[in-house]
């Protein structure tokens, strides 16, 4: 009975048997049409067949587009196509079957398929979208009612009653917080050297044979270093560094000589780029202006391998008789997926307040597009951005709203585009969604879940409500990738990793790692109400963000299927996972990733299509197949697969962590082998430092 209700519910979808377009807008049958075996032809009629052949038998172009898929008649072209198109057939009947075997599921199906079934009455066009998400996007239903009341519930969930305030605050951020940022570099946007007309004739050089390596890394908006200063995010984040601590000494929060040390990882699409980091970084930081205030340093892959084989590994061996040397590798590194880098960044200045600067206590990220607009925080909300650092509610203890204890250890702050501040800095940079929904979005719309997670937690005031900062404060789960920190205590005692397989949305995957605890309180972000930084992507670089647009929609169906086997991976119960982060975050935990995947690949397919976009759609298609046809291949061996990797990971992060605490007190006995540590270390970080100045 599943299959024929699932089918049912296709058909309504897309694929009328008599003709026409579905509840999503597609008119799917024509879009089938075999006699066009252009490139672009074949690509939509495989989208298209692949579509029919999941409304069953009913539909009368069934077998024509079964002979199609299977290469019987026609479509003899994009062979990779047919298997990927093939492959997501199997595992969606797969997955059905499976989900039916749950009454509460089968009922839900059932019910959905009577609502559009021709033989009910009640179907029609009418039906509510949110009646299609309780089968394939519940947590779109579960704030798809009263907004304010949504928003409200979750901020209640959120809700954490202060047991006990951090007794030792930050007091000096720009001393005590190793702020740090991800720079992304590729070869030249022309693919050409001579279009690096600001670079030395060195540089140039060394840069010639990169251009014809093979690219091994892919990112939304990684910087060509042929960019103009102005559109350069590198330049753009530091200058804002810099603006800040100016505004901080001005204001009085830092010594007059304060300086901040800003800690890079340089993720590189080319491996050669590697070698060309720092030298680029020089010659493009040294006519960037005023950067006085900071102290730079970039880690490559390179400096996180000397890392590894220099210290970690000799260390673990000293002390423990052993080190899994190939585990720390992997674990410990800022090339490849974002997970990789961004466990790097956070775990970094515990190495360095072990073994270089113990007056180290915290961490803050930012992404370089990101800028603290220091006036507007003043005015808006009475205090800096380093002031907004200070608050004794980082580091506190609590009991969360199920009364269950909770350490607010790590921090979070938000985001405000730069065209919306105008209007204020508590404007959300994720409205909630006003446009009619997008054929893809009937089966799965995370806009929704975003923007009432971003009004209730990410724009929640303390003062409003029963938020009052002091004894009530709330807890995050939405992060973004900047704008977050964590305190050195809670980063070494917990110790939160992303798994370097993530691609996207590492910042909400590095919670996850910790998310129960045994022993103690929960670690969890406290929202740093008013702690705002200034978004400038779309100005900063609209056209990079423009020509990547197809690559970052894949990424996001990759991040369903990620998330989804992460959470199945993990040591506790998917529904106990959900239960935490729902409804933004874990709505990427599917109990259908591969249908939702398929479904929402296909659909946006067939719509750009539609809309006479063929080039985008090719290209969408052309990444999708790639990309989703790599992740899908691994079902279902996949969910062990991940839970292999995170446990290696695991170790290597617990490795890395037991090494920096024997080493530590080793230190304070003066300890000969921990102190060669530390000068191992302190060279690398001098070997690392950016210097702005000619000579240094």
């Amino acid at each position: 009975m599943g299959a024929s209700d699932f089918q049912t519910i296709m058909c309504a979808l897309f694929g009328p048997p008599g003709g026409g377009a579905g509840l999503t807008g597609i008119d799917v049958r024509s879009q089938f049409r075999p006699e066009d075996r252009s490139d672009e032809g074949c690509v939509r009629n495989f989208n298209a067949a692949f579509l029919i052949t999941l409304c069953g038998t009913d539909h009368p172009l069934h077998e024509t587009a079964i002979d199609y898929l299977t290469g019987k008649s026609g479509g003899k072209g994009a062979s990779e196509g047919r298997g990927f198109y093939m492959k997501a057939g199997e595992l969606i009947r797969d997955e059905i079957a499976e989900s039916c075997r749950d009454q509460d599921f089968r009922a839900r199906l059932s019910s959905l398929s009577q609502r559009l079934s021709r033989k009910h009455p009640g179907r029609g066009k009418s039906i509510p979208i949110a009646e299609v998400w309780r089968v394939f996007f519940p947590e779109g239903t579960a704030v798809s009612g009263d907004r304010v009341e949504a928003v409200q519930r979750l901020r209640r969930r959120r809700t954490v009653r202060i047991t006990r305030p951090n007794s030792m605050p930050l007091r000096d951020p720009a001393r005590e917080v190793l702020f740090t940022a991800n720079a992304l570099l590729t070869i030249p946007s022309s693919g050409r050297v001579d279009a690096c007309e600001t670079l030395s004739a060195s540089l140039r050089g060394s840069l010639e044979a990169v251009c014809g390596e093979p690219q091994r890394y892919w990112y939304d908006h990684p910087v060509p270093v042929d960019v103009s200063p102005a559109q350069n995010e590198i330049i753009h984040g530091l200058k804002g560094l810099q603006e800040c601590m100016a505004f901080e000494i001005t204001r009085g929060t830092v010594p007059p000589d304060s300086r901040l040390t800003c800690a890079l990882s340089v993720s590189t699409t080319h491996e050669g780029l590697r070698e060309a980091a720092r030298p680029y970084l020089e010659e493009t930081l040294r006519e960037a202006g005023d950067l006085s205030r900071l102290d730079i340093y970039a880690f490559t892959e390179r400096e996180a391998l000397r890392m590894v084989e220099e210290i970690v590994a000799p260390a673990a061996r000293h002390y423990f008789g052993e080190a899994p040397e190939e585990a720390l590798r992997r674990a410990i590194g800022v090339d490849g997926e974002y997970g990789r880098h961004y466990s790097f960044l956070k775990a970094l200045p515990a190495f360095w307040q072990v073994l270089v600067d113990p007056g180290v206590r915290g961490t803050f990220k930012i992404d370089l597009d990101q800028v603290f607009p220091q006036e507007e925080l003043v005015r808006e909300t009475g205090r800096s951005a380093f002031e907004h650092l200070c608050t004794p509610l980082w580091g506190a203890e609590g009991m969360d709203a199920e009364d269950r204890p909770v350490r607010l250890g790590m921090l979070a702050g938000a985001l405000v585009n730069e065209s919306d501040l105008k209007h204020g800095l508590f404007t959300p940079d994720v409205p909630y969604p006003k446009e009619k929904p997008r054929p893809d979005h009937w089966v799965f719309f995370s806009t929704l879940p975003q923007a009432v997670s971003t009004e209730a937690e990410m724009m929640a005031r303390y003062g409003d409500g029963g938020l009052d900062g002091r004894g009530r404060a709330l807890q995050r789960v939405h992060v973004t990738g900047g704008t977050c920190g964590i305190l050195l205590e809670s980063l070494r005692r917990y110790r939160p990793f992303t798994p370097g397989m993530i691609g996207r949305a590492e910042d909400q995957a590095y919670l996850l790692s910790v998310l129960f605890s045994e022993h103690g309180p929960a670690l969890r972000y406290l929202h740093a109400s008013g702690l705002i930084m200034r978004h400038d992507k779309n100005t900063l670089v609209p056209r990079t963000i423009r020509a990547a647009r197809a690559g970052k929609e894949v990424g996001d169906l990759v991040r369903i299927l990620l998330f989804t086997r992460y959470a199945n991976a993990l040591p506790w119960s998917l529904s106990e996972i959900k239960g935490e982060l729902d409804p933004f975050t874990g709505c990427f935990m599917s109990r259908l990733p591969h249908t939702v995947v398929s479904l929402r690949f296909a659909l946006r397919t067939a719509a750009l299509f539609e809309e006479g976009e063929e080039g985008e759609a090719m290209e969408f298609h052309r990444i999708g197949v790639a990309r989703l046809g790599k992740a899908m291949m691994s079902s279902p061996a996949g969910i062990t697969a991940f839970r292999e990797a995170w446990e290696k990971e695991r170790h290597a992060w617990d490795v890395f962590y037991d090494v920096l605490d024997r080493a530590e007190k080793d230190l304070e006995k003066g300890d000969g082998f921990a102190g060669g540590l530390k000068k191992k270390a302190m060279a690398l970080v001098k070997d690392s430092q950016v210097h702005l100045r000619k000579g240094e």
